[in-house]
C-alpha cells in the first residue's frame, strides 16, 4: 500500500477523531468508511428526478397538506396533547 501525506487543520482532524469507530481505526479506514457512506450507489432515474419536481411545484403553488391535518382526517388527531 502506498502512503500520502495530507494536511488538515487541528479542527479538521478533532472531528475525524470524533467519528472514529473505535480508537484504533485508523485515518485510512475512517476516509474509506466516510467515502463509502457518501457514495450514491443507486442514483435516481430520471422518472424519480421529474416526480420530485412535480413535488417542488406542488410544494411552491401551495397544493400540500401538514402531517397535522393528514393525522386528523385519519382520526389521530396530534393536538390531543401528545403530540
Amino acid at each position: 500500500m502506498s502512503t500520502t501525506t495530507v494536511q488538515l487543520r487541528s479542527e479538521t482532524k478533532a472531528k475525524l477523531d470524533d467519528l472514529k469507530i473505535h480508537p484504533r481505526e485508523t485515518y485510512d479506514e475512517l476516509i474509506s468508511r466516510l467515502a463509502d457512506a457518501a457514495y450514491d450507489d443507486e442514483p435516481l432515474s430520471e422518472e424519480e428526478i421529474e416526480a420530485i419536481r412535480r413535488s417542488e411545484e406542488d410544494i411552491r403553488a401551495g397544493r400540500f397538506r401538514s402531517l397535522r391535518e393528514v393525522m386528523r382526517d385519519l382520526g389521530d388527531d396530534l393536538t390531543d396533547g401528545q403530540g
